[in-house]
């Protein structure tokens, strides 16, 4: 796990956002897709994560292909590509077009948002959190388009659903910093929910979560996102996890399609890439920061990565904002 430990620190959720739900069955409200969400939330750029959490009653999630996922009370259902998406407690004629509602709901802030035709009560906090898209693919690729885990199988996962629970009620009074912490929640959350699915998920043959799965290769991932700027060598790798290095580079492919170095230079470029978007530092100064002891070697490796030379990539990065 210390593998999506280091990831889950280095993405940094940008923004975050909650709303309740109370629905009486029969009710069915259907999601867009995620980037139809970013605008309202504040980041047009970002990659939006939806999920919700489902704290009393019953309801069934289903994507447009029909695969459906049965839900209960404790259950978060998550949808990480950010597919649209219905959920529903009985059939209806017309489901709430959530696109139409959007303006509404993010109006509205945490204030229960009411549905229904007056039956069996089922109620949701649901979630959207805005992440740099380019850091959140690394995760994203070892993941199906919807899965759920249950938080109040523990102490832990009850623990935080009160406290979302909690928080949620403090909003809009006294308390200045309770959507700060409610930001914080949703990140909490979110890697919760994650660790709990990585940890029940079956072996895998491929991808990011086969290959923090498997302990030797799992180590590696963890030591390069732990310190991506110290200048690993396949050899030294190869060492910290007790295997050769041709043994190392085979499994490593295997896994995730590319050599250790080149993966790490990937890496790298995209932390260099969020640095130059969202900070002021220099560009030596971020090369420095990823692993690169000249800004002429960082300048080639950024061109050859993105297309352009770090200096116009933060200039067009800044119009985009603008």
């Amino acid at each position: 796990m210390d593998a999506l430990s280091e990831v889950l620190r280095a993405i940094q959720i940008e923004s975050a956002f909650f709303y309740q739900g109370e629905f009486t069955a029969p009710w069915s409200f259907h999601s867009p897709q995620s980037c139809k969400l970013a605008p309202y939330i504040g980041n047009t750029d970002g990659h939006v994560i939806v999920y919700h959490l489902l704290t009393e009653g019953w309801a069934t999630a289903k994507l447009e292909d029909n695969t459906r996922v049965a839900l209960e009370a404790g259950d978060i259902v998550i949808f990480p590509h950010g597919d649209p998406h219905y959920l529903q407690n009985g059939e209806v004629p017309r489901p709430l077009d959530g696109e139409s509602a959007l303006q509404q709901i993010f109006t509205d802030g945490l204030k229960l948002s009411r549905l229904g035709g007056g039956g069996e009560v089922t109620r949701f906090v649901c979630g959207f959190m805005v992440c740099e898209p380019a850091l959140i693919a690394v995760v994203l690729n070892g993941l199906p388009p919807v899965f759920k885990v249950n938080i109040r199988a523990d102490e832990t996962g009850r623990w935080l659903e009160d406290s979302i629970r909690y928080s949620i009620t403090q909003v809009g009074l006294s308390d200045s910093g309770s959507k700060a912490v409610l930001g914080k929640l949703c990140e909490t959350l979110f890697a919760e929910t994650l660790r709990r699915y990585v940890a029940a998920s079956p072996l895998q043959q491929r991808g990011w979560l086969a290959g923090v799965l498997d302990g030797e290769i799992g180590k590696v991932l963890a030591l390069m996102h732990r310190e991506p700027a110290k200048p690993w060598t396949i050899a030294q790798l190869a060492q910290e996890a007790g295997m050769s290095r041709s043994v190392l580079a085979a499994r490593f492919r295997e896994y995730l399609g590319e050599p250790p170095v080149a993966y790490l230079t990937r890496w790298r470029m995209q932390l260099g890439a969020r640095m130059l978007s969202k900070s002021s530092h220099s560009v030596a100064r971020i090369a420095s920061e990823v692993g690169y002891e000249s800004e002429a070697a960082f300048n080639r490796a950024f061109k050859r990565q993105f297309g352009h030379p770090p200096a116009r990539y933060r200039m067009q990065a800044k119009r985009a904002a603008v």
